[in-house]
């Protein structure tokens, strides 16, 4: 599992900048809360190599999946949620297992990680309840 800010982080396929050359369909996961991405670190080692050889030759644009063949499952059965899932389904997973985590922080009584999930909590609230309105006016 992939973790950032204490939140995991969300499966999917993107599209990174390295230099000048996009590419595109590369395995991420991204943090719901404080945006951050990361390449996957099973494809890790690929994009680098593929990186490089696209800005040596100067490409504007290059595919990822044209160049390595990956199984996609094996990718993002790491993750705990994945892009392709509705995304209150997310945002409440993402809550329920801060409230997990906040838990455990009480019961070893570390404060400061108390705090950063409090932090993480409003913030993935203020994104519920903004689905939560978007759903009802539709």
């Amino acid at each position: 599992m992939s973790f950032c800010c204490g939140a995991s982080m969300i499966g999917t396929k993107g599209t990174l900048k390295h230099f000048h050359t996009h590419i595109h369909n590369v395995p991420i996961t991204f943090c719901p809360v404080c945006r951050r991405v990361d390449v996957h670190y099973l494809a890790q080692q690929e994009f680098d190599i593929l990186a490089e050889y696209a800005h040596g030759d100067g490409s504007a644009e290059v595919d990822f999946d044209d160049y390595v063949d990956r199984d996609e499952r094996a990718l993002l059965e790491n993750c705990v949620n994945h892009e392709s899932e509705e995304p209150i389904d997310i945002v409440r997973s993402q809550i329920d297992m801060s409230l997990d985590l906040l838990s455990f922080a009480k019961a070893i009584d570390d404060k400061t990680w108390q705090m950063e999930l409090k932090k993480r909590l409003i913030v993935l609230n203020s994104r519920r309840n903004r689905l939560l309105k978007r759903q009802s006016s539709v």
